[in-house]
């Protein structure tokens, strides 16, 4: 087994896991692009006074936060084709699913936010004479992001490690390259640049969390 190894080019093996370590790069920015915004819709749609959006989103999050992300891997993927008589490629469902998803979790905690700025913030922007809008964007927004940066922090944490989940559908991320050359090669030293990996990527993420913790600091 040594001999064997001793032959192995350690390099190319490194750069196989680099070039998928950026598929897996590609769904976590991909996810966070269009998860975020889409989490603010999701939330307005929870707190609505109109009972039955409000009803309806309620539904919606208890569906995907009660159901494992893998499960909606697979449905996304393998329902539209029997539902719609079309389908997705791979990458896009995975996409689709890991985006719905995140929205959906980064939604509870927009409302948790909103929900913890006192009231009397809006009572006193409406004495100043602030519209709605203006005193969303600019007296409650930056409240609610400074106050939800340590939970969205641990959800990005684990989008990363959730990025392995898209091999289900085939999508080749590290995680999925990382088994098939630990297979291929009969070691795990595969699996233990992944992890190597994993958490330069999550020690990349803390990071610029903590320093955007630290740019807030001013609102106490």
């Amino acid at each position: 087994m040594q001999e064997y190894f001793s032959r192995m080019d350690i390099g190319n093996l490194f750069l196989v896991m680099l070039k998928s370590s950026g598929v897996s790069l590609e769904v976590f920015f991909l996810t966070l692009l269009f998860s975020i915004p889409l989490a603010l819709v999701i939330c307005s749609g929870r707190m609505s006074k109109i009972k039955v959006i409000s009803k309806i989103t309620s539904a919606f999050l208890l569906i995907i936060r009660g159901t494992p992300l893998m499960l909606q891997l697979i449905f996304v993927y393998f329902a539209p084709p029997y539902i719609f008589g079309a389908g997705m490629q791979r990458f896009t469902a995975a996409i689709v699913a890991m985006v719905i998803n995140y929205a959906c979790y980064f939604a509870e905690i927009y409302r948790g936010g909103i929900q913890a700025i006192p009231v009397g913030q809006y009572e006193a922007s409406s004495v100043l004479g602030f519209t709605k809008g203006q005193t969303f964007f600019r007296i409650v927004l930056p409240q609610v992001i400074k106050k939800i940066i340590p939970a969205m922090g641990n959800e990005v944490i684990t989008l990363v490690k959730d990025t392995a989940l898209v091999q289900v559908l085939g999508v080749a991320e590290l995680f999925h390259v990382a088994k098939t050359q630990s297979g291929r090669l009969v070691s795990v030293l595969p699996l233990f640049i992944a992890g190597v990996f994993y958490c330069v990527m999550n020690w990349g993420v803390t990071k610029a969390f903590d320093f955007a913790e630290k740019k807030l600091d001013y609102y106490k």
